[in-house]
Protein backbone atom coordinates (compact mmCIF):
# COMPACT_ATOMS: atom_id res chain seq x y z
CA UNK A 1 0.00 0.00 0.00
CA UNK A 2 1.44 3.33 -0.67
CA UNK A 3 1.33 6.40 2.17
CA UNK A 4 0.87 9.70 0.66
CA UNK A 5 1.85 12.69 2.23
CA UNK A 6 -1.93 13.08 3.85
CA UNK A 7 -2.76 9.43 3.88
CA UNK A 8 -2.90 9.67 7.67
CA UNK A 9 -5.91 12.03 7.53
CA UNK A 10 -8.88 10.44 8.75
CA UNK A 11 -10.84 12.50 6.66
CA UNK A 12 -8.87 11.01 3.72
CA UNK A 13 -9.39 7.22 5.01
CA UNK A 14 -11.93 4.81 4.34
CA UNK A 15 -14.50 4.23 7.56
CA UNK A 16 -13.45 1.23 9.64
CA UNK A 17 -14.56 -2.13 8.92
CA UNK A 18 -14.90 -3.51 12.68
CA UNK A 19 -14.59 -7.68 12.14
CA UNK A 20 -15.98 -9.63 15.15
CA UNK A 21 -14.90 -13.31 16.05
CA UNK A 22 -17.55 -13.53 19.01
CA UNK A 23 -17.58 -17.42 19.15
CA UNK A 24 -14.35 -18.68 19.91
CA UNK A 25 -14.41 -22.55 18.97
CA UNK A 26 -11.15 -23.07 20.96
CA UNK A 27 -12.54 -22.23 24.08
CA UNK A 28 -15.61 -24.44 26.07
CA UNK A 29 -18.26 -22.70 27.66
CA UNK A 30 -16.62 -22.60 31.30
CA UNK A 31 -13.67 -20.93 29.92
CA UNK A 32 -15.56 -17.90 29.88
CA UNK A 33 -19.25 -18.57 30.85
CA UNK A 34 -20.13 -14.70 31.19
CA UNK A 35 -19.56 -14.49 27.12
CA UNK A 36 -19.30 -17.62 25.42
CA UNK A 37 -22.80 -18.26 23.86
CA UNK A 38 -24.08 -21.93 24.37
CA UNK A 39 -27.71 -21.85 23.00
CA UNK A 40 -29.03 -21.25 19.75
CA UNK A 41 -31.08 -18.36 20.10
CA UNK A 42 -27.61 -16.52 22.73
CA UNK A 43 -25.63 -16.93 19.42
CA UNK A 44 -27.81 -15.34 17.29
CA UNK A 45 -28.43 -12.93 20.49
CA UNK A 46 -24.83 -12.67 20.31
CA UNK A 47 -24.54 -11.42 16.84
CA UNK A 48 -26.72 -8.99 17.46
CA UNK A 49 -25.34 -7.31 20.30
CA UNK A 50 -22.25 -7.26 18.08
CA UNK A 51 -23.88 -5.30 15.13
CA UNK A 52 -25.61 -2.99 18.03
CA UNK A 53 -21.92 -2.23 19.33
CA UNK A 54 -20.83 -0.99 16.08
CA UNK A 55 -19.49 -4.45 14.06
CA UNK A 56 -20.30 -4.96 10.77
CA UNK A 57 -19.02 -8.48 9.59
CA UNK A 58 -19.70 -11.34 11.76
CA UNK A 59 -16.66 -14.22 11.32
CA UNK A 60 -18.98 -16.92 12.36
CA UNK A 61 -18.29 -20.61 13.88
CA UNK A 62 -21.42 -22.52 15.49
CA UNK A 63 -21.36 -24.23 18.84
CA UNK A 64 -23.62 -27.48 19.24
CA UNK A 65 -25.74 -26.75 22.45
CA UNK A 66 -25.72 -30.17 23.55
CA UNK A 67 -21.82 -30.76 23.77
CA UNK A 68 -20.33 -27.60 24.20
CA UNK A 69 -18.10 -27.82 21.08
CA UNK A 70 -17.49 -26.45 18.13
CA UNK A 71 -20.05 -27.80 15.57
CA UNK A 72 -19.12 -29.27 12.71
CA UNK A 73 -22.69 -30.15 11.09
CA UNK A 74 -22.50 -27.67 7.95
CA UNK A 75 -26.64 -27.90 8.39
CA UNK A 76 -26.00 -26.44 11.38
CA UNK A 77 -24.32 -23.37 9.93
CA UNK A 78 -26.75 -23.05 7.33
CA UNK A 79 -29.56 -22.63 9.62
CA UNK A 80 -27.73 -20.24 11.77
CA UNK A 81 -26.93 -18.16 8.58
CA UNK A 82 -30.52 -18.19 8.28
CA UNK A 83 -31.30 -17.10 12.03
CA UNK A 84 -28.57 -13.93 11.81
CA UNK A 85 -30.44 -12.78 8.42
CA UNK A 86 -33.60 -12.74 9.65
CA UNK A 87 -32.24 -11.05 13.32
CA UNK A 88 -29.78 -8.75 11.88
CA UNK A 89 -30.46 -8.45 8.03
CA UNK A 90 -27.47 -5.45 7.34
CA UNK A 91 -25.25 -8.02 8.94
CA UNK A 92 -22.45 -9.24 6.94
CA UNK A 93 -21.57 -12.59 7.55
CA UNK A 94 -18.31 -14.43 7.00
CA UNK A 95 -17.65 -17.99 7.65
CA UNK A 96 -14.82 -19.63 9.43
CA UNK A 97 -13.32 -21.50 6.74
CA UNK A 98 -11.88 -24.45 9.07
CA UNK A 99 -15.83 -25.30 10.26
CA UNK A 100 -14.13 -26.16 13.70
CA UNK A 101 -10.59 -26.81 14.53
CA UNK A 102 -11.34 -27.59 17.85
CA UNK A 103 -10.45 -31.44 19.31
CA UNK A 104 -14.14 -32.63 20.15
CA UNK A 105 -12.42 -34.22 23.19
CA UNK A 106 -9.18 -33.65 25.58
CA UNK A 107 -6.22 -34.78 24.22
CA UNK A 108 -7.38 -35.53 20.91
CA UNK A 109 -5.59 -34.06 17.67
CA UNK A 110 -6.77 -30.11 17.02
CA UNK A 111 -6.83 -30.01 13.23
CA UNK A 112 -8.77 -29.25 10.11
CA UNK A 113 -11.55 -30.89 8.52
CA UNK A 114 -10.77 -32.31 5.22
CA UNK A 115 -10.90 -30.31 2.05
CA UNK A 116 -14.21 -32.78 0.99
CA UNK A 117 -15.80 -31.35 3.51
CA UNK A 118 -14.52 -27.84 3.75
CA UNK A 119 -15.45 -27.31 -0.07
CA UNK A 120 -19.39 -28.22 0.95
CA UNK A 121 -18.74 -24.33 2.69
CA UNK A 122 -19.70 -22.80 -1.00
CA UNK A 123 -22.67 -24.41 -0.77
CA UNK A 124 -23.99 -23.15 1.94
CA UNK A 125 -27.90 -22.07 1.79
CA UNK A 126 -28.52 -19.56 2.54
CA UNK A 127 -25.37 -18.26 1.61
CA UNK A 128 -23.08 -16.28 3.84
CA UNK A 129 -21.24 -12.83 2.47
CA UNK A 130 -17.42 -14.56 2.40
CA UNK A 131 -15.79 -17.82 3.61
CA UNK A 132 -12.53 -17.08 4.74
CA UNK A 133 -9.55 -19.34 3.32
CA UNK A 134 -5.66 -20.27 3.66
CA UNK A 135 -3.27 -20.31 1.16
CA UNK A 136 -0.32 -22.52 1.45
CA UNK A 137 -0.50 -24.85 5.35
CA UNK A 138 1.37 -23.78 7.89
CA UNK A 139 2.00 -24.77 11.81
CA UNK A 140 -1.08 -22.63 13.29
CA UNK A 141 0.49 -23.33 17.39
CA UNK A 142 -1.82 -20.55 18.55
CA UNK A 143 0.03 -21.09 22.14
CA UNK A 144 3.10 -20.60 21.22
CA UNK A 145 3.10 -16.28 22.58
CA UNK A 146 -0.27 -16.93 24.76
CA UNK A 147 1.82 -16.58 28.08
CA UNK A 148 0.36 -18.32 30.92
CA UNK A 149 -1.43 -15.63 32.43
CA UNK A 150 -3.88 -15.38 29.60
CA UNK A 151 -4.80 -19.38 29.71
CA UNK A 152 -5.13 -19.42 33.10
CA UNK A 153 -7.88 -20.89 33.88
CA UNK A 154 -9.34 -22.32 30.79
CA UNK A 155 -9.39 -25.39 28.75
CA UNK A 156 -5.97 -24.73 26.75
CA UNK A 157 -4.40 -24.54 30.48
CA UNK A 158 -4.67 -28.69 30.89
CA UNK A 159 -1.88 -30.20 29.38
CA UNK A 160 -3.91 -32.11 26.78
CA UNK A 161 -5.75 -30.08 25.07
CA UNK A 162 -2.32 -27.78 25.26
CA UNK A 163 -0.34 -30.37 23.38
CA UNK A 164 -3.64 -30.36 21.02
CA UNK A 165 -3.34 -27.21 20.16
CA UNK A 166 0.27 -26.40 20.17
CA UNK A 167 0.71 -29.29 17.06
CA UNK A 168 -2.23 -27.90 15.33
CA UNK A 169 -1.01 -27.49 11.50
CA UNK A 170 -3.42 -25.65 9.19
CA UNK A 171 -3.41 -27.94 6.17
CA UNK A 172 -4.26 -26.05 2.82
CA UNK A 173 -2.34 -27.06 0.14
CA UNK A 174 -2.87 -26.01 -3.82
CA UNK A 175 -4.80 -28.72 -4.17
CA UNK A 176 -7.55 -27.78 -1.69
CA UNK A 177 -7.41 -23.95 -2.45
CA UNK A 178 -6.83 -23.65 -6.17
CA UNK A 179 -10.13 -25.66 -6.06
CA UNK A 180 -12.23 -24.27 -3.13
CA UNK A 181 -11.55 -20.56 -5.20
CA UNK A 182 -13.56 -22.12 -8.04
CA UNK A 183 -16.35 -23.41 -5.91
CA UNK A 184 -16.78 -20.06 -4.13
CA UNK A 185 -16.95 -18.07 -7.37
CA UNK A 186 -19.94 -20.72 -8.89
CA UNK A 187 -21.49 -20.17 -5.86
CA UNK A 188 -20.35 -16.56 -5.69
CA UNK A 189 -19.04 -16.75 -2.07
CA UNK A 190 -16.53 -14.15 -1.69
CA UNK A 191 -12.75 -15.26 -0.55
CA UNK A 192 -11.43 -13.51 3.11
CA UNK A 193 -7.77 -14.95 2.66
CA UNK A 194 -6.56 -15.91 6.30
CA UNK A 195 -2.51 -14.68 5.57
CA UNK A 196 -0.01 -15.47 7.97
CA UNK A 197 2.89 -13.91 6.15
CA UNK A 198 4.64 -12.03 3.32
CA UNK A 199 5.14 -15.35 1.01
CA UNK A 200 1.50 -16.32 1.66
CA UNK A 201 0.38 -12.98 0.04
CA UNK A 202 2.84 -13.39 -2.65
CA UNK A 203 1.00 -16.75 -3.64
CA UNK A 204 -2.35 -15.21 -3.75
CA UNK A 205 -0.69 -12.74 -6.26
CA UNK A 206 0.96 -15.43 -8.50
CA UNK A 207 -2.95 -17.28 -8.35
CA UNK A 208 -3.94 -13.79 -9.81
CA UNK A 209 -1.31 -13.29 -12.30
CA UNK A 210 -2.57 -16.71 -13.49
CA UNK A 211 -6.00 -16.27 -13.55
CA UNK A 212 -6.86 -18.70 -10.81
CA UNK A 213 -8.37 -16.02 -8.68
CA UNK A 214 -9.72 -12.93 -10.11
CA UNK A 215 -11.90 -10.75 -7.84
CA UNK A 216 -11.04 -7.75 -5.32
CA UNK A 217 -8.38 -8.85 -2.62
CA UNK A 218 -9.72 -8.84 0.96
CA UNK A 219 -7.35 -10.14 3.01
CA UNK A 220 -7.16 -10.73 7.10
CA UNK A 221 -3.32 -10.74 8.25
CA UNK A 222 -2.81 -13.13 10.95
CA UNK A 223 -0.18 -12.19 13.83
CA UNK A 224 -0.30 -15.59 15.91
CA UNK A 225 3.03 -16.61 15.69
CA UNK A 226 3.77 -20.29 15.75
CA UNK A 227 4.33 -19.94 12.47
CA UNK A 228 2.50 -17.42 11.08
CA UNK A 229 4.19 -13.99 11.59
CA UNK A 230 4.79 -13.05 15.21
CA UNK A 231 3.25 -9.46 17.00
CA UNK A 232 6.28 -7.16 16.02
CA UNK A 233 4.45 -4.00 14.74
CA UNK A 234 7.41 -4.05 12.40
CA UNK A 235 5.80 -7.42 10.69
CA UNK A 236 2.65 -5.29 10.63
CA UNK A 237 4.12 -2.48 8.69
CA UNK A 238 5.89 -4.29 6.30
CA UNK A 239 3.03 -6.43 5.21
CA UNK A 240 0.78 -3.54 4.91
CA UNK A 241 3.90 -2.21 2.54
CA UNK A 242 3.56 -5.15 0.63
CA UNK A 243 -0.08 -5.38 0.29
CA UNK A 244 -1.76 -4.14 -3.08
CA UNK A 245 -3.19 -0.56 -2.45
CA UNK A 246 -6.11 -1.58 -4.38
CA UNK A 247 -6.96 -4.46 -1.67
CA UNK A 248 -8.69 -4.29 1.70
CA UNK A 249 -6.57 -5.57 4.49
CA UNK A 250 -7.63 -6.33 8.87
CA UNK A 251 -5.08 -6.94 11.67
CA UNK A 252 -5.55 -9.79 13.29
CA UNK A 253 -3.78 -11.14 16.43
CA UNK A 254 -4.19 -12.57 20.12
CA UNK A 255 -4.44 -11.94 23.32
CA UNK A 256 -3.34 -8.57 24.87
CA UNK A 257 -1.28 -7.73 21.34
CA UNK A 258 -4.65 -7.21 19.48
CA UNK A 259 -5.36 -3.24 21.52
CA UNK A 260 -2.03 -2.22 20.25
CA UNK A 261 -1.63 -3.82 16.50
CA UNK A 262 -5.46 -2.90 16.30
CA UNK A 263 -5.00 0.92 16.99
CA UNK A 264 -1.49 0.92 14.61
CA UNK A 265 -3.95 -0.65 11.82
CA UNK A 266 -6.96 2.15 12.58
CA UNK A 267 -4.54 5.02 12.54
CA UNK A 268 -2.91 3.56 9.40
CA UNK A 269 -6.44 3.41 7.83
CA UNK A 270 -6.82 -0.39 7.48
CA UNK A 271 -9.32 -2.34 9.15
CA UNK A 272 -9.44 -4.56 12.66
CA UNK A 273 -11.11 -7.42 13.69
CA UNK A 274 -12.01 -8.08 17.77
CA UNK A 275 -13.81 -10.91 19.71
CA UNK A 276 -12.79 -13.81 22.02
CA UNK A 277 -11.57 -16.04 19.44
CA UNK A 278 -8.17 -13.81 19.34
CA UNK A 279 -8.56 -12.30 22.85
CA UNK A 280 -10.06 -12.92 26.24
CA UNK A 281 -8.69 -9.55 28.21
CA UNK A 282 -8.85 -5.78 28.76
CA UNK A 283 -5.66 -5.78 30.50
CA UNK A 284 -3.60 -8.69 32.50
CA UNK A 285 -6.26 -10.21 34.73
CA UNK A 286 -9.33 -8.83 33.54
CA UNK A 287 -11.47 -10.28 30.94
CA UNK A 288 -13.16 -8.44 28.26
CA UNK A 289 -16.31 -9.23 26.45
CA UNK A 290 -16.69 -9.37 22.55
CA UNK A 291 -19.16 -6.47 22.75
CA UNK A 292 -16.59 -4.46 25.01
CA UNK A 293 -13.78 -4.96 22.41
CA UNK A 294 -16.07 -3.70 19.75
CA UNK A 295 -16.89 -0.58 21.77
CA UNK A 296 -13.38 -0.24 23.16
CA UNK A 297 -12.35 -0.19 19.16
CA UNK A 298 -15.22 2.54 18.14
CA UNK A 299 -13.44 4.87 21.03
CA UNK A 300 -10.26 4.86 19.44
CA UNK A 301 -11.27 5.46 16.18
CA UNK A 302 -13.46 7.95 17.50
CA UNK A 303 -10.57 9.68 19.41
CA UNK A 304 -8.37 9.17 15.94
CA UNK A 305 -11.36 10.74 14.29
CA UNK A 306 -12.15 7.86 12.02
CA UNK A 307 -15.49 7.18 11.52
CA UNK A 308 -16.86 3.16 12.04
CA UNK A 309 -18.06 2.11 8.68
CA UNK A 310 -22.28 1.07 8.29
CA UNK A 311 -23.12 -1.90 6.63
CA UNK A 312 -23.86 -0.19 3.10
CA UNK A 313 -20.43 1.38 3.45
CA UNK A 314 -18.18 -2.05 4.68
CA UNK A 315 -20.36 -4.03 1.58
CA UNK A 316 -18.85 -1.27 -0.78
CA UNK A 317 -15.44 -1.25 0.61
CA UNK A 318 -15.30 -5.31 0.47
CA UNK A 319 -16.64 -4.94 -3.17
CA UNK A 320 -19.26 -8.33 -1.94
CA UNK A 321 -20.99 -9.63 -5.01
CA UNK A 322 -18.16 -7.80 -7.67
CA UNK A 323 -16.08 -10.34 -9.77
CA UNK A 324 -13.43 -9.81 -12.55
CA UNK A 325 -13.41 -11.13 -15.78
CA UNK A 326 -9.54 -11.41 -16.70
CA UNK A 327 -6.64 -11.66 -14.92
CA UNK A 328 -5.06 -8.06 -16.27
CA UNK A 329 -8.76 -6.44 -15.11
CA UNK A 330 -8.18 -8.34 -11.43
CA UNK A 331 -4.32 -6.52 -11.65
CA UNK A 332 -5.57 -2.91 -12.42
CA UNK A 333 -8.15 -2.83 -10.27
CA UNK A 334 -5.85 -3.98 -7.19
CA UNK A 335 -3.04 -1.21 -8.84
CA UNK A 336 -0.77 -4.13 -8.90
CA UNK A 337 1.64 -3.65 -12.45
CA UNK A 338 0.29 -5.37 -15.13
CA UNK A 339 1.32 -9.11 -16.65
CA UNK A 340 4.55 -9.12 -18.59
CA UNK A 341 3.95 -9.25 -22.14
CA UNK A 342 6.27 -11.95 -24.42
CA UNK A 343 9.38 -10.60 -24.30
CA UNK A 344 9.11 -7.07 -22.43
CA UNK A 345 12.04 -5.67 -20.52
CA UNK A 346 11.98 -3.38 -17.23
CA UNK A 347 9.79 -2.28 -14.70
CA UNK A 348 5.85 -3.22 -15.87
CA UNK A 349 3.25 -0.02 -16.38
CA UNK A 350 0.08 0.76 -17.87
CA UNK A 351 0.25 2.30 -20.98
CA UNK A 352 -1.18 5.63 -21.25
CA UNK A 353 -1.58 9.11 -22.94
CA UNK A 354 -0.74 10.86 -20.20
CA UNK A 355 -3.98 12.66 -19.78
CA UNK A 356 -5.45 12.62 -16.46
CA UNK A 357 -8.95 11.40 -16.13
CA UNK A 358 -11.92 11.42 -13.10
CA UNK A 359 -12.05 7.62 -13.42
CA UNK A 360 -10.07 5.22 -15.05
CA UNK A 361 -11.21 1.68 -16.24
CA UNK A 362 -10.39 -1.86 -17.58
CA UNK A 363 -13.06 -4.06 -18.92
CA UNK A 364 -15.88 -2.42 -17.70
CA UNK A 365 -14.35 -2.36 -14.17
CA UNK A 366 -13.92 1.26 -12.22
CA UNK A 367 -10.67 2.03 -10.95
CA UNK A 368 -10.11 4.25 -8.17
CA UNK A 369 -6.80 5.75 -7.80
CA UNK A 370 -5.27 5.57 -4.65
CA UNK A 371 -3.81 9.30 -3.20
CA UNK A 372 -5.08 11.14 -6.05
Amino acid sequence: MYFTDDSLFPENQEPLIICVAPYGPEWLPGDYPEDIPLTIEAQVQKAVDCYNAGATLLHLHVRDPKTGHGSKNLQDFSDQIGRIRKAVPKLLIQVGGSISFAPPEGGEKANWLGYDTRHMLAELTPKPDQVTISINSVQMNITEIMTQDDIAGTSIADPKMYEAYREMVTDATPAFFVEHLKRLRAHEIQPLFMLANVAQLETVERLIRRGLYMGPLNHNYVQIGGGADGPNPINLVEYIRRSPHGSVLFAESVMRHVLPLNTIATAMGIHVRVGIEDNLWRKKGEKMTSVQQIEQTVRIAKELGRPIATPEQAKEILKIGTWYKTPEETLFNLGLPPNRKGTQQGFLVYETDGKVREKASLSGAEHRLIGV
